[in-house]
């Protein structure tokens, strides 16, 4: 359980981002990363991304953000980014499909904090409209926030 919620699993998060090309958009996130395809129009997507809501809207490409970077654990790390939290297995997984699929990563897959409070496994890589995501994992899912 977190402290903060008091439930070991919370309900599914909505986000929503803009993409420039819908074909492209159904490419990378349905099928690089398996996500299922719900409702759609002419102008978004729903995607089922590890069990939480993701709608890909599409704008003009000359609304999308160029992103700036933080630096963390000595990393350069792009802000805004999104992703999920999966499990350690679940991750290795991911990382090896996306490895030999040639993703290009900002930031290859690593350990980061490594033998500190928060040890984690991470990879940002871009989606074909510069959406900046990040997948981590925990082997002790306990340390997601620990101090």
């Amino acid at each position: 359980m977190t402290k903060s919620t008091g439930y070991k699993h919370c309900n599914p998060f909505h986000l929503a981002m803009p993409v420039d090309n819908l074909d492209q958009a159904r490419e990378f996130y349905g099928t690089i990363l398996q996500c299922e395809q719900g409702r759609s129009c002419s102008h978004w997507i729903d995607f089922d991304f590890f069990g939480h809501q993701f709608v890909a809207h599409k704008v003009d490409k000359s609304l999308l953000n160029t992103q700036p970077e933080n630096e963390v654990d000595g990393l350069q790390v792009p802000v805004p980014h999104f992703g999920v939290v999966l499990d350690w297995d679940h991750w290795q997984q991911l990382a090896a499909r996306l490895k030999s699929l040639n993703i290009h990563f900002i930031i290859a897959p690593t350990i980061r904090f490594a033998g500190k409070t928060g040890e984690q496994a991470t990879m940002f890589f871009k989606d074909p409209a510069g959406n900046s995501l990040e997948f981590k994992a925990f082997k002790d899912p306990e340390q997601l926030f620990a101090k």
